[in-house]
């Protein structure tokens, strides 16, 4: 049952020390900046964090590893010119990284919301991200062997949400959204609107509500990329 909650402090109240959470974006576009400030606002440590990157500048999922609460990220992305306290944590040997490329990491997650068991694809082999992982030879083409990528929980934004859960997302702000909702045991999504049931033409929704345990509206989020207006 879908519950709608009055507070990003009470969606991200749940989260327990050591858990493995999934947080949308790709950089700052689509980043549940809000929900993230609340789980730093909340504590909780130890964390496992996939991500496409690893944070950018002092805000969101950066000020999340400057304090420390990220044990390992997962992302395909991690060196950027702002990612400078994963870089500063990753020297120091504070934070443990494993590098998944981009196409791998996202069909990993989706993978997972689609109950697939594993998958072989081509990107990778021969490089040090096969090593250790069972290869094939299909039709004279190499492949690796995938497994999905699961969360205890994801932190997404999206643009409206009905009161069954169904969300809409704003343009490129959707990126990993959907994969994460549904990849995750618990999906909590801040969102701008929330309608009555019947409102969203069935045909823009993009993530249907059984995906969508927490929603949390926020009128005004504190910060928006404009890349989400393209």
């Amino acid at each position: 049952m879908l519950t709608i909650a009055a507070s990003c402090a009470e969606a991200v109240a749940q989260i327990e020390d050591g858990a493995t959470v999934m947080i949308g974006g790709f950089g700052v576009a689509g980043q549940p900046v809000e929900l993230i400030d609340a789980l730093i606002d909340h504590g909780a440590t130890d964390l496992t964090v996939v991500n496409n990157n690893a944070g950018n500048g002092d805000v969101g999922l950066a000020k999340l590893i400057q304090l420390g609460r990220v044990r390992r990220i997962i992302c395909s992305f991690p060196r950027q010119s702002d990612s400078w306290h994963f870089d500063e944590k990753y020297r120091a040997g504070e934070i443990e990284l494993e590098v998944v490329p981009q196409g791998n990491l996202a069909e990993r997650i989706r993978a997972a919301g689609a109950g697939i068991g594993a998958f072989f694809t081509p990107t990778g082999y021969g490089t040090p991200l096969a090593e250790g992982k069972e290869v094939r030879e299909i039709d004279g083409r190499h492949y690796v062997l995938e497994h999905p990528i699961r969360a205890d929980y994801s932190l997404t934004k999206a643009h409206v949400a009905d009161r069954a859960g169904n969300l809409v997302y704003r343009k490129t702000a959707r990126n990993f959204g959907p994969i994460m909702a549904a990849a995750a045991t618990t999906s909590i999504v801040q969102v701008a609107e929330i309608v009555e049931r019947g409102e969203l033409d069935p045909e823009v929704v993009v993530t249907p509500g059984i995906y969508v345990d927490t929603v949390v509206r926020l009128e005004s989020p504190a910060q928006t990329d404009p890349r989400e207006e393209l």
